[in-house]
């Protein structure tokens, strides 16, 4: 009997099915769960007893600690989180996935095409999005046991192959092929939840000594740090330190699981020997993994000061965000963290336009070609940057499937503000080049008409303070009184044309240049002042479903 005497439509299209079965339910638990997700990772930021609760309910919603590991090294590098706050999640992960091997082991495949009619009619006949996803959620669950039904039936005609029998002793005679057999098959499939699955099939049909399975289940241990690494390359410091976190972890203790194999297999069999094969790999797996990630927790400053003498470097400030480093998968994940992500970076170009807008008064004051000019035109490049990230990401997030009414207006919202900002950046520049060209012909604005700019700004920066203020905390009251502070200054626009036009008329201009661009400065101020209420008017408008400051991460 040869391998080509295998049902191999079955052993693949079982194997097809599983998988697809872990991706359907997951996405289905996402689309359900995602803004409570959201609330879970944030209470991560408290403690490592709450980050490991977090790692474990989100490992067992994405029934992979691979997508978790990916996820949080995302989170990380958007600076939504420290390197010191992943590792409790991280470790909870390794805890969370064994929730698969677990449901295989009770056999739940004989109800399965029941399940799979449940999941199929409310995808079918659902009226409501939520209907829909709760049949995604039991559609794939049940996919998940029919496709190992499928595969398992196959894979035990394995045991009667000459060539897999050889290396099945092989793997029993050498736990260390065993293992790395498991780190190579999961790298190859990335789920460390269908390497065991796998096991499970095996050991179930006779196919491999319960001394091979367990070296098995360690080496996917390792292999399930495959996606992290990859998730890090190109990252912040903080990022692949994360991902070094993960690996670090699961080599250790599969390197201990291995040292003591013979005395935690004979304790297996003593406490599980009596259930059957299935369930005895997915004991075997809940307790190791449980043992080893307690026993860890305490350690967790000594290994992450291993880390970072393992990758040495300085941390990027959390205020310092990438959008682009925002990894992919927390916009199909959880798209309420990739919000607050998105906020961070408009905050941090409200910083930026503030600064030029301060800039551009020193050009006026200082009456010549002050560094201010080159720092100014520098800064404005990474406005512009910000506004193209930001824009960008929220487009891309704006398609997701899974967005809540909430999120798609915090999205419209978060585009508005960062246009306006643009605008307003670009405004800004437009008054250097009228204080520059000023400057540059030798001229000067007379004491009245600078002091008429100067105050016209003071109240611009008033309204630019008040309205970022609206931003963040969608106070009415103060919306009120940006409104009062626009009527004010459209009304300082007006007189001050009206005094300048009357000292040209009395000829006490005597700058040409200063004197044509001064209604030009004051029309621009006046606009930029236009820009910051269409910010609060947007925030005031969505104030009831956009995402507030109070849930961004503590600073």
């Amino acid at each position: 009997m040869g391998l080509s005497a295998l049902n191999w439509g079955a052993i693949l299209g079982g194997f097809g099915l599983f998988m697809f079965g872990i991706k359907f339910m997951g996405d289905g638990l996402k689309a359900v769960a995602g803004d409570a997700l959201r609330d879970y990772i944030n209470k991560a930021t408290s403690n490592r007893f709450s980050a490991l609760l977090v790692g474990i309910v989100l490992t067992m919603i994405m029934q992979s600690s691979s997508a978790t590991s990916a996820i949080t090294i995302g989170l990380v590098r958007a600076g939504l989180m420290t390197f010191e706050q992943s590792a409790g999640i991280i470790l909870g992960a390794t805890i969370g996935t064994t929730i698969t091997s677990l449901l295989i082991s009770i056999e739940i495949d004989r109800f399965a095409m029941y399940i799979i009619f449940a999941g199929a009619m409310l995808i079918c006949f659902g009226k409501k999005p939520r209907s829909k996803y709760n049949g995604n959620v039991i559609l794939g669950f049940a996919l998940i046991f029919f496709g190992m039904a499928s595969m398992g039936d196959a894979l035990a005609s394995l045991k009667e192959l000459p060539q897999f029998e050889s290396f099945a002793l092989k793997m029993s005679d050498s736990p260390l092929l065993a293992m790395f057999t498991g780190v190579g098959l999961t790298a190859l499939v990335q789920s460390s939840a269908a390497t065991i699955g796998v096991v499970q099939k095996l050991y179930m049909a006779g196919a491999v000594t319960f001394a091979a399975a367990l070296p098995f289940m360690f080496g996917a241990n390792i292999g399930t740090t495959v996606t992290g690494i990859l998730a890090s390359i190109g990252g912040t410091t903080a990022g692949k330190r994360t991902a070094a976190l993960h690996t670090v972890l699961n080599v250790i203790s599969t390197v201990l699981g291995m040292i003591l194999l013979v005395p935690y297999a004979k304790l297996i069999q003593a406490l599980f020997g009596h259930l059957n094969p299935m369930m005895q790999i997915a004991a075997a797996n809940i307790v190791f993994k449980t043992l080893t990630t307690l026993l860890a927790l305490p350690f967790v400053t000594q290994l992450t000061g291993l880390v970072k003498r393992i990758i040495p470097g300085e941390e990027e400030q959390m205020q310092d965000i990438n959008i682009d480093e925002m990894d992919e998968e927390i916009t199909n994940v959880l798209p309420s963290a990739a919000l607050l992500a998105s906020r961070r970076a408009i905050d941090q170009m409200i910083g930026l336009v503030r600064e030029n807008s301060l800039a551009s008064l020193k050009l006026l004051q200082e009456k010549g070609m002050s560094p201010e000019k080159e720092w100014l035109d520098n800064t404005e490049k990474n406005v512009n940057k910000c506004d193209q990230k930001i824009t960008d990401y929220l487009i891309r997030l704006s398609v997701k499937p899974n967005l809540t009414h909430r999120n798609i207006n915090s999205v419209r919202l978060q585009l508005d503000v960062t246009k306006n900002l643009e605008r307003v950046g670009d405004l800004i520049m437009n008054l250097a080049e009228f204080y520059v060209e000023v400057n540059e012909k030798g001229e000067a604005f007379t004491e009245t008409a600078e002091q008429e700019i100067v105050a016209m700004f003071d109240q611009y920066m008033q309204m630019f303070d008040l309205a970022t203020e609206i931003f963040r905390y969608k106070d009415v009251d103060q919306y009120h009184e940006l409104q009062r502070l626009e009527e004010e200054i459209d009304r300082m626009e007006l007189e001050y044309r009206d005094t300048h036009f009357k000292r040209m008329a009395f000829k006490e201009c005597t700058s040409p240049v200063a004197e044509s661009v001064y209604c030009d400065i004051l029309g621009t101020l006046e606009r930029m002042g236009d820009h910051l209420c269409n910010i609060a008017k947007a925030t005031i408008t969505r104030k009831s479903s956009d995402i507030s400051d109070d849930e961004l991460l503590a600073e």
